[in-house]
């Protein structure tokens, strides 16, 4: 089977010049703040990290917030198992980041920008740096009140979620903060903060490039402009693959597939496992299932109780241990289809603890443990087999 529809981009490491990159900011910030926030949001772009929040909105709530001093943060603690895209795009085409976020800070009044680098992305830094010397420097010499400098994790996957980060760039345990307030309202110092996934810096600086019509032609009319997948697993062509929004996903299964496709993992650990009886019905986006990019594909050969086992594993390790429904509940799931599968428990068991997944959704402090339920769920749903034999 051939893919047809799918249909590939190349705007992201789309070569361009740093003379290109200064005449898009020159543009930029000759409009005003209210207008570029205003193509933004006409643009339709949403949130890449994979929670699908409208950007434009995000900055004008941080816009009218009444402080004179504001932060704009890029997410580039890149946690989640199978994503290793925003690596490459800041390998890559770091001056597009540093646009994004210079663009950010003058649609919303501040002055100081962060990289929060993941930890084990550290060897990244040398190059990073130059980089952000120089971009600062034009940024000065174009008169724009706004300096970029880069914060290092410790390699938590916690600190992916955005008050978790903010505690961990002002020095403290990475552990979620309550809501409200939100970001753009007590961030980063506790001030209004807007913070955003590299891959949507990113797109901030192609739709100022491009204009938010042409960005908006790409993708369908809920999932607009396009988005970088990490595809990994059980594929012959795994790596990094810019495809527009709204794909279904029996079309990326006929491109990337080995010929004997199970289940994708759409959206990494935390994402849903789908079946090959659902690929046909199944839309990557925000009217189907969205994605930070993490694309992990599995043929027959496979065991989704494995699967299921590493990834409830891994939720373990991974906890901050702060509220008890995630604490708890991902080392009773895991205990639960341990004892399933030695027997020691029944199938029926399985129902139960679905019950419990649905709990930690709702009882969880942050996505940690609210996310659980996705991939424990769908492979119960669609492997049950797989668990109890």
């Amino acid at each position: 089977m051939e893919s047809k529809n799918l249909k590939k981009v190349d705007l992201i490491f789309l070569d361009t010049p740093y003379s290109d990159i200064v005449q898009i900011l020159q543009r930029s910030i000759q409009k005003t703040p209210d207008d570029l926030i205003l193509e933004v949001i006409d643009s339709g772009l949403r949130g890449r990290g994979g929670a699908g929040f409208p950007t434009g909105l995000k900055w004008r709530f941080a816009k009218t917030e009444d402080s004179a001093v504001k932060y704009v943060v890029c997410n580039a603690d890149e946690g989640e198992p199978g994503t290793f895209k925003d690596r490459e795009i800041l390998q890559t085409v770091p001056y597009k980041v540093l646009t994004g976020m210079a663009i950010a800070g003058y649609a919303i009044g501040a002055q100081k920008g962060y990289i929060y680098l993941r930890g084990e992305y550290n060897f990244l830094l040398p190059e990073l740096l130059k980089h952000i010397q120089i971009f600062n420097k034009t940024l000065e010499e174009l008169g724009l009140n706004f300096t970029i400098g880069i914060k290092s994790g410790s390699g938590a996957y916690i600190c992916g979620e955005e008050t978790a980060l903010f505690e961990s760039m002002e020095g403290k345990r990475g552990e979620p903060r309550n809501k409200p307030p939100y970001p753009t309202q007590w961030g980063f110092e506790g001030k209004p903060t807007v913070i955003n996934n590299v891959e949507t810096l990113v797109y901030i600086t192609m739709i100022a490039r491009l204009g938010a019509e042409q960005f908006r032609k790409m993708g369908t009319k809920a999932s607009s402009g396009s988005k970088v997948f990490s595809v990994s697993g059980d594929t012959p062509i795994a790596g990094i693959y810019e495809l527009e929004l709204g794909m279904p996903l029996d079309e990326f299964v006929a491109e990337f597939g080995d010929g004997d496709t199970k289940a994708v993992q759409v959206g990494g650990a935390s994402g849903h496992c789908v079946p090959r009886k659902l690929f046909k019905d199944t839309i990557i986006g925000f009217e189907g299932i969205p994605t930070g990019g993490s694309m992990m594909v599995f043929n027959s050969t496979r065991s989704m109780y494995n699967v299921l086992h590493d990834y409830l594993e891994f939720f373990c390790e991974e906890s901050c241990g702060q509220c008890t429904p995630c604490r708890v509940g991902c080392q009773q799931l895991l205990k639960g289809i341990e004892a399933v599968k030695r027997g020691e428990r029944k199938p029926e068991y399985l129902d139960d603890l679905k019950k419990l997944a649905a709990t930690m959704k709702i009882a969880s402090k942050c996505g940690l443990g609210q996310s659980v339920a996705n991939p424990f769920n769908s492979i119960i749903d669609n492997f049950r087999e797989e668990i109890i034999y």
